[in-house]
């Protein structure tokens, strides 16, 4: 009962508040322009296009399950509008680093919507400790040749990373025979997805029945890549000037260690916070380096 008059009462605040605020001259209103402003703003059902695929290989559509899943993506990220625009923003950054690293290792194109849905180009860290824009964990990276120790972390370095998931890829489009079934592995691992296989005797992965992540994955990837490549079919409108650029850096060779990069960075004249903007492997204030490894660092020239 005390619960229940508790919530009574937060409701009827939150009722008055409503009333006083939209009781208010809502001229401002007029300064959006919504296609006649927002009283008039509609949600609209998407036409979903005939003809879609990964990597050339195509979606069956005709599958009610499979049209289906694909509807709810592509509604889902053509109406989280400021996710959308972001993605599209940071897209126009850092897409011109990863396209010619997957073409020169024979991978299609199509992946790197998959690292854009995986990270959002943010150097996020999943609940499975997961980290940078592929999302690699730490055995993978390490198995690849990366480094990774509280000093320094190559998950985060993007062109190094690009290169293992691409290594990765490859494999797995070798092994389960389509890529497709690679990008699926790439989500719930090789060994889980064998498994599936196995389990349903099938080698489609429109045809397994798999947890939700990994069923919406490819769909996911699939929206996000139709949206991006024709954004204003989609309600995005934006000018290139809108879009993130990628900032000019030179490369600055060390072969030593670094005692503070605060030192470091002042001396050609940027912030640390800048220096590690650019440098987001470089994980502690200084490099231990008794080896003498040789590491590329980039400055911005601006």
């Amino acid at each position: 009962m005390k619960f229940l008059k508790k919530t009574t009462g937060i409701f009827l605040l939150l009722l008055i508040a409503y009333m006083f605020i939209f009781s208010k001259d809502s001229s401002h209103l007029h300064n959006y322009n919504f296609s006649g402003g927002v009283k008039d703003y509609k949600i609209y059902a998407l036409t979903i296009p005939q003809n879609l695929d990964f990597c050339g290989e195509p979606v069956p559509l005709e599958d009610s399950d499979v049209y289906e899943r694909i509807d709810r993506e592509l509604h889902v990220n053509t109406y989280w509008q400021s996710n959308g625009l972001l993605l599209l923003k940071r897209a126009n950054r850092f897409f011109p680093i990863i396209e010619p690293i997957l073409k020169s290792n024979g991978v299609p194109d199509d992946f790197k919507y998959l690292a854009l849905i995986e990270s959002g180009f943010m150097n996020v860290v999943s609940s499975a400790g997961a980290r940078g824009f592929w999302q690699l964990m730490k055995s993978t990276a390490k198995e690849n040749g990366l480094e990774v120790n509280e000093n320094v972390d190559e998950r985060y370095h993007i062109e190094k990373a690009t290169q293992v998931a691409c290594k990765f890829l490859i494999d797995s489009k070798e092994r389960f025979g389509s890529w497709t079934l690679a990008a699926a592995s790439y989500n719930m691992g090789k060994t889980g997805l064998e498994k599936r296989l196995n389990q349903q005797d099938s080698d489609n992965y429109y045809d397994l029945l798999l947890n939700e992540e990994t069923a919406r994955y490819l769909f996911r990837i699939i929206a996000i890549k139709e949206i991006l490549n024709s954004p204003k079919d989609y309600g995005f409108n934006y000018e290139p000037s809108d879009l993130y650029s990628l900032e000019v850096c030179r490369e600055v060779l060390v072969d030593s260690a670094v005692t503070d990069f605060v030192d470091f960075a002042k001396y050609y004249n940027i912030s640390y916070k800048t220096f590690k903007r650019h440098n987001p492997w470089l994980r502690e204030r200084h490099l231990k380096n008794a080896s003498r490894k040789k590491y590329i660092f980039k400055i911005p020239e601006n």
